[in-house]
């Protein structure tokens, strides 16, 4: 496929065709790469949503995006399109019934534009972090801790997580982007609700944050508040009460949601629901990407190959209340950012 001078591939219409960290404990393995694949993509969302749904939506996409992300414009020599970037995600568990913000999620993105490459590294959210300036603690509970401390540090707590994760990594971070769990449930709520088999009876009741789990096993049609409890579930508090969930359990769930969620928007009216999603996404995300530099992502990055895009999760050992990480695992990641950064990394095949 030839390219424009945009980078854009020639334009077409839309066809109508339908078309949390893990970690282990004792026996239990380490996690498959493929289960951190339904997360990410919802990451990927505003940079490789034309990637997953097809070339054909690709120039109505970069439309799109004109509004998201923030209005100043790219700095000089920076532009995704030219250089190899990275970016932290973070996928917190605030919402409007709860407030709180622990990053569930935790994952670093590099992305080499020469080589149509990325690497994305996860970690588990209760990695032990023992970093040079900062007090040890579980990985997720640095970033509601910036938060509570903005206002005196006058530091944003995204730059500060930035800042943390790029030493404890041994990467600059360009960009963060944070989601969070209502942008979940509006994503899933914009392509209309998803069909999924539920592994089994799952009932919980919290009046804390008002969670309300009451899911029956076999298929269902989840709405988006449905999806969440069904991703989310780890044990029940009810009568009769069914076996807990591991990480394995979740995000298995997490990739079954995911992958209906794609589907519906492969489906007949899917171009109408991408918009649905992008804006459920949009007021849901922080993000320091400028808006040029989302177009930028999008022009480049819309062709490349699943195949080249490496999930690397670090796995470690679980003992209360910390996962102590594998350091081989770790340093293995760190090397794979690097080498992605480097251009090491080179794609499968060549691009048509």
């Amino acid at each position: 496929m030839t390219s424009n001078s945009n980078g854009l591939p020639p334009r077409r219409q839309p066809s109508n065709a339908s078309g949390n960290s893990g970690y282990k404990s004792g026996k239990d393995k380490a996690p498959k790469k493929k289960r951190m694949r339904g997360f990410v993509r919802v990451f990927l969302s505003l940079l490789v949503i034309g990637i997953l749904v097809g070339g054909g939506y690709v120039y109505w996409l970069y439309n799109q995006v004109a509004n998201t992300g923030i209005d100043k414009p790219v700095p000089p020599g920076m532009s995704a399109s030219t250089k190899p970037l990275t970016m932290l995600l973070l996928g917190t568990d605030n919402r409007p019934e709860t407030g709180t913000f622990l990053s569930d999620v935790v994952m670093v993105a590099a992305l080499n534009p020469n080589t149509k490459t990325a690497t994305v590294v996860s970690l588990p959210r209760d990695t032990r972090i023992q970093l040079d300036g900062y007090k040890s603690n579980k990985l997720n509970a640095y970033y509601p801790r910036f938060k509570t401390q903005e206002k005196t540090s006058g530091k944003k707590a995204e730059d500060q997580m930035k800042d943390m994760m790029g030493k404890y990594l041994g990467v600059d971070i360009n960009y963060t982007t944070v989601l969070n769990f209502q942008a979940f449930r509006d994503a899933i709520n914009a392509v209309g609700g998803v069909d999924v088999t539920v592994d089994k009876n799952m009932c919980y009741r919290d009046t804390a944050d008002n969670t309300d789990i009451n899911l029956k096993a076999g298929p269902q049609h989840l709405d988006g508040k449905e999806a969440l409890d069904f991703v989310r579930y780890r044990k029940s508090n009810c009568k009769p009460k069914t076996a807990e969930s591991n990480d394995f359990d979740r995000n298995k769930r997490q990739s079954q949601v995911m992958n209906a969620m794609l589907d519906q928007l492969k489906s007949l009216g899917g171009i109408t629901k991408i918009g649905k999603v992008i804006s459920a996404v949009d007021k849901n995300m922080t993000t320091d990407v400028e808006s040029e530099q989302m177009k930028n992502f999008i022009a480049t990055y819309w062709n490349i190959s699943t195949a080249d895009v490496h999930f690397t999760p670090v796995t470690g050992e679980w003992r209360s209340p910390y996962v102590y990480v594998n350091e081989t695992e770790l340093a293995n990641a760190k090397q794979a950012l690097q080498d992605t950064l480097s251009g090491k990394v080179t794609a499968s095949s060549p691009k048509e």
